[in-house]
């Protein structure tokens, strides 16, 4: 049993190491726009706002369905890495209104047999007012726990489709390639910080 402890440290190192470098060239957003490791408001205020964007020329009609939101929480850079276990981090804002009340991050974890790296962008739309304030009132809030959260979804249309809108939480995950289909944030563990 002694001589099984040196070899599970080494296996355990060497995964780490592995997962490092999986993540090393992963982004969602382009060369020479990376923020400084220490983010300010105005850095973050401005990525959420490009995010935004992004969505709006991704997904035709999610401008709309944001301005006729309650509220809107993105994160426009959630840094995952995995090899056998996996872990993402990223942080972002909430906006009412079109202005920016109060920052958070997000961390999500998964076990399995995977391996690799990757960054994608993460916008909860609230739909409602009273999903909104289940929100801003938790004190860590977890998506599929504290609220049901729906993937946001285009309609034959092109746009946005009509269920989606009807939700009381849309999530929608950009990556490099666009929007991401089929990718859940369900256990996505959400807090209020301060930056």
């Amino acid at each position: 049993m002694t001589n099984q402890t040196p070899f599970r440290s080494a296996f355990l190192a060497a995964a780490i190491a592995l997962g490092g470098v999986a993540m090393v060239g992963c982004t969602t957003t382009p060369p020479g726009s990376e923020p400084a490791p220490r983010m300010d408001r105005t850095s973050m205020d401005s990525q959420v706002d490009a995010t935004l964007s992004r969505l709006y020329s991704t997904v035709p009609g999610s401008r709309e369905m944001v301005q006729k939101a309650a509220g809107v929480l993105v994160f426009p850079a959630v840094i995952g890495g995995s090899f056998v276990v996996g872990a993402e981090y990223g942080r972002g804002a909430l906006k009412v209104g079109g202005r920016t009340t109060d920052y958070y991050s997000t961390t999500a974890g998964s076990v399995g047999f995977q391996a690799g790296g990757q960054s994608k962008a993460i916008i909860y739309v609230f739909n409602t007012t009273d999903a909104l304030n289940k929100f801003r009132a938790s004190n860590g809030w977890s998506a599929g726990a504290d609220a049901t959260v729906t993937m946001g979804k285009v309609g034959a249309n092109g746009s946005v489709d009509t269920q989606t809108i009807q939700q009381p939480v849309t999530s929608f995950v950009l990556t490099n390639v666009g929007l991401e289909v089929g990718v859940s944030v369900q256990g996505a563990k959400i807090n209020k910080i301060t930056l």
